[in-house]
């Protein structure tokens, strides 16, 4: 029995079509799973699908806000037309709005919090029954490291990772008698758009994440492969409601 064998199973991603979502996206096709990439740019995620496809992979692409809930809906009820279930949900798109806490207004406030931790929640109810149906599921939410830390000019981003980490420990409570499993994962620095933006707007960021950081270096999407397979698959079946830290170390260095 492969342990990690995900042939047979259907995954939706979110914000798979760059970033950590594409790093995860093609470790679970790379283990059998049928991929759906769920984003807004629809012709970028049309792109990662037909290298998914190139690769002997399974995989579509539907057009995803995930603020919106008729979205949401429409994402599952795709994955269920195309591909017939929804065994695995990543729930990983996100936005990240770079300012002080006195800076920030409310309307900034509320499209990170809707973006980054409602989204996860609808998204999760919306896959709930199809996976209950189906004998269970995996559940994995984008908690990021900032879950752990304060971080001056993200307020609305930090608190929106830590409502990402007892909003996964509240699932797998909840729904662990129906065999689903809820983890989260907490991505470090990792090298992706969204944090090469980051260099740019916070002076000597660079070097102070190396300098931290005992693996010695930024970490790359192709690190979120395994990760996904791992609590995607039947490897990680007693594992539920863990918050895993993916970050060379980071966190657990001194300051």
């Amino acid at each position: 029995m492969n342990l990690f064998d995900l042939q047979g199973k259907v995954a939706i991603v979110t914000g798979g079509n760059s970033g950590i979502g594409l790093g995860m996206a093609r470790g679970l096709a790379d283990a059998g799973a049928t991929v759906v990439i769920a984003a807004r740019n629809q012709d970028k995620s049309e792109g990662v699908v037909q290298a998914l496809l190139a690769t002997g992979a399974e995989a579509s692409a539907v057009r995803t806000d995930v603020t919106s809930e008729a979205d949401i809906s429409a994402m599952v009820s795709h994955a269920k037309s195309q591909h017939g279930r929804v065994d695995i949900l990543v729930n990983n798109a996100g936005i990240n709005i770079r300012k002080r806490p006195e800076d920030m207004t409310a309307d900034e406030w509320r499209a990170v919090l809707d973006t980054n931790v409602t989204s996860a929640f609808l998204a999760s109810k919306a896959v709930y029954h199809e996976m209950k149906a189906n004998g269970g599921g995996k559940i994995l939410n984008n908690g990021s490291m900032a879950s752990i830390f304060g971080l001056p000019f993200a307020p609305a981003y930090g608190a929106s990772k830590g409502g990402i980490v007892q909003l996964t420990k509240s699932l797998a409570v909840a729904w662990a008698p129906d065999n689903i499993q809820v983890n989260a994962f907490l991505p470090g620095w990792i090298d992706t758009p969204l944090t090469q933006n980051a260099r740019t707007e916070v002076s000597g960021l660079h070097e102070r994440i190396l300098d931290r950081t005992p693996a010695g270096r930024w970490g790359d999407i192709d690190d979120f492969a395994g990760v996904a397979v791992f609590l995607a698959s039947t490897a990680s079946d007693f594992v539920t409601g863990v918050a895993l830290p993916i970050d060379g170390g980071y966190s657990t260095a001194g300051g």
